[in-house]
């Protein structure tokens, strides 16, 4: 499911914890993984045709895949043309908590949507540590909304503790 460009941020304001846990548990398994995809192909084939080659996906980008268009987070909007989020995605020292929700669910969009076009494009995303920076961002604002409760839960299912 993809979320309308008219109504977007209502539909984004109006998830639950529960609704951003799937998002928020990849975090440490993020943290976790050091390779987020390889080139296969490229070489020639028996009869020197070059195979064109293609980027295959770990499975953890494979889940997140799944989870940002089941959520849904991803936006119908003209990304491409988003010269604003060209700038925040290639500035290493972007401080995320300085956004919106909506705004970095439109981030998260132009880059999945970007990697149709410009293959790798995702993994290279994961790798640079990117969507690592966007989802804690996230994580940061939505615990606050959940009043202490989820949090609680989530912190707990991370295995760490935000108590002295």
């Amino acid at each position: 499911m993809i979320l309308d460009e008219n109504n977007y941020k209502e539909q984004i304001h109006s998830f639950t914890q529960q609704d951003w846990k799937p998002l928020i548990e990849l975090i440490p398994k993020v943290e976790s993984t050091s390779k987020f995809g390889e080139w296969a192909g490229g070489e020639q084939d028996e009869e020197e045709n070059i195979l064109f080659p293609d980027c295959i996906e770990s499975p953890i980008v494979s889940q997140f895949l799944d989870i940002v268009y089941r959520l849904p987070i991803i936006i119908s909007f003209d990304w491409g043309a988003w010269e604003e989020g060209r700038k925040i995605a290639s500035n290493d020292d972007f401080d995320y908590d300085t956004l919106d929700l909506p705004a970095k669910c439109k981030l998260i969009t132009a880059i999945v949507r970007n990697d149709r076009f410009c293959e790798g494009a995702l993994v290279s995303a994961f790798e640079s540590g990117l969507i690592l920076r966007i989802l804690k961002s996230i994580e940061k604002q939505i615990l606050p909304l959940c009043n202490g409760g989820i949090s609680k839960n989530l912190i707990k299912s991370r295995g760490t503790s935000n108590e002295n």
